[in-house]
């Protein structure tokens, strides 16, 4: 059974969506907080994050932040009353693979949790033509390119990094971070990517001009 983490400031609202995933998915904890969401996702480690955009302390785009630097592989999937289009393009920017407004029904929620979870990114009926048309109109190639997208803000930080040439240990001291997540990083874009080492992935970003 897919498990879940869930993110969202208001008790009552946490409450809601334990009852209505009840039975469908695999509920591992809950979380009001950035600092307590981070914690328990690193600690529970589930398939998926299911959280809210807006919240204190950063909202549901300091979460991905700071949990992808230590599990860079993790799903997100929005859920929020919000359909601003400021709200949805800053949450898929950071990493998350879907988003989902709050009258969608316990069924549905836990069936976009469950295609999130394979891969699929996931979004409301309404907000599907939406983030399309924002991804499309007036960006270049570059930033639309589909298997660029699949990859977090620090990610692709990681990658221009490698094309340039940079060791992790290097990488690790100017980005402030450790080796390992550094080597984290790499496998997880590894991954997404279908490549097989750095030297393919140095080619992979100079064919798409991603350094200078």
């Amino acid at each position: 059974m897919t498990s879940v983490v869930i993110v969202d400031d208001h008790q009552l609202f946490r409450s809601g969506v334990r009852a209505e995933l009840d039975g469908f998915v695999d509920v591992l904890g809950d979380a009001a907080t950035v600092e307590d969401a981070v914690r328990l996702v690193i600690e529970a480690e589930p398939d998926v994050v299911v959280l809210d955009v807006q919240m204190p302390g950063g909202g549901g785009v300091e979460v991905i932040r700071q949990v992808a630097e230590r599990r860079p592989a993790q799903r997100f999937l929005a859920l929020s009353v919000s359909d601003a289009p400021e709200d949805v393009i800053a949450i898929i920017r950071a990493g998350a693979r879907g988003y989902v407004t709050k009258t969608i029904s316990g069924p549905e929620l836990a069936d976009a949790v469950r295609r999130v979870a394979d891969g699929d990114a996931v979004f409301s009926p309404r907000l599907a033509g939406f983030v399309l048309d924002s991804f499309a109109g007036g960006m270049s190639e570059r930033e639309v390119d589909p298997q660029l997208d699949q990859l977090t803000a620090r990610e692709r930080e990681v990658l221009r990094h490698i094309a340039r040439g940079y060791l992790y240990k290097e990488i690790a001291q100017r980005l402030s971070i450790s080796t390992k997540t550094v080597e984290a990083h790499v496998s997880a874009v590894l991954r997404k990517l279908q490549l097989s080492n750095r030297h393919e992935l140095s080619r992979w970003a100079v064919e798409r001009r991603l350094i200078d």
